[in-house]
């Protein structure tokens, strides 16, 4: 019986390079997306089920996992991909904006774990992957919105596994670099309504980018490799890093004292 795996986020991006890996080792994929009567190619592979998915919405949500599992018959794996970054000056950001930050890239992939577990549990195995960010371990000036919803993707991930570990479910954090999808193509940025930020701001993304410039940097079909490891390698692992500018903000932050990685941030 084939194995089958759930991919929020799967018309595009590192979901959608997940989902044709996953379909090329013989998966069942279950291709989750908020528009499928859009999506030009998966739905020409076999074994690939097209669901309509927004993580915002728990009645598509569960609709998505009964239609799956009626086809399918099981969830083996949970790849909640699906997520986007609001970046720029928190002090002018709106209420709507926080809450939709927050909506897609936390209460959804929550929900969606939530309405998969019970299935993983009965089953008394499964593996939840969800995708973090360098971003979710440090933090950087103008995300502070997609960084703490990164970090509590983080703290959430952390204790579920802890929590679902003796049902024979893990749990495992994928956490890619910058650029390795098209992520900034997602990105929503915070009008600044606030003069005094315009100097910063305008030198924060030259100055970020040229930090890493030099290290190579995973693409989207790198980490869906990373991820289908994360799937397969039945490792006792929660965090699997990808894409070197990934490694250098982790390691920066890790291996040095708080008072260096501030002062290495800010320069």
């Amino acid at each position: 019986m084939k194995n089958t795996v759930l991919i929020t986020g799967a018309s595009s991006g590192l979901g959608k390079a997940s989902a044709k890996l996953f379909q090329q080792n013989g998966w069942n994929v279950i291709a989750a997306m908020r528009s499928p009567e859009n999506e030009k190619e998966l739905n020409l592979l076999a074994n690939i089920l097209l669901v309509k998915l927004d993580v915002t919405n728990p009645q598509q949500i569960q609709e998505a996992i009964t239609k799956g599992t009626e086809i399918f018959g099981s969830i083996d794996v949970l790849l909640n991909s699906a997520g986007y970054g609001l970046m720029g000056v928190f002090e002018s950001s709106s209420p709507e904006q926080i809450q939709k930050q927050f909506e897609v890239n936390v209460f959804g992939l929550m929900n969606v774990t939530k309405a998969v577990l019970p299935i993983m549990r009965t089953q008394k195995k499964g593996t939840i992957i969800n995708i973090s960010s360098f971003g979710g371990v440090t933090a950087g000036p103008f995300a502070s919105l997609y960084n703490s919803s990164k970090f509590a993707v983080e703290g959430f991930s952390e204790a579920l596994h802890f929590e679902v570990s003796p049902f024979g479910i893990d749990v495992k954090i994928v956490e890619p670099g910058s650029i390795a999808t098209n992520f900034r193509s997602g990105i929503e940025m915070i009008q600044n309504t606030i003069e005094e930020y315009n100097t910063e701001l305008a030198a924060f993304i030259p100055k970020f980018t040229k930090r890493t410039e030099h290290l190579p940097k995973a693409s989207a079909e790198e980490v869906a490799e990373t991820v289908f490891k994360a799937a397969t390698d039945q490792l006792s692992k929660l965090r699997y890093v990808i894409g070197e500018d990934a490694q250098y903000y982790i390691d920066l932050k890790n291996k040095n004292s708080e008072e260096d990685f501030l002062r290495l941030m800010q320069n």
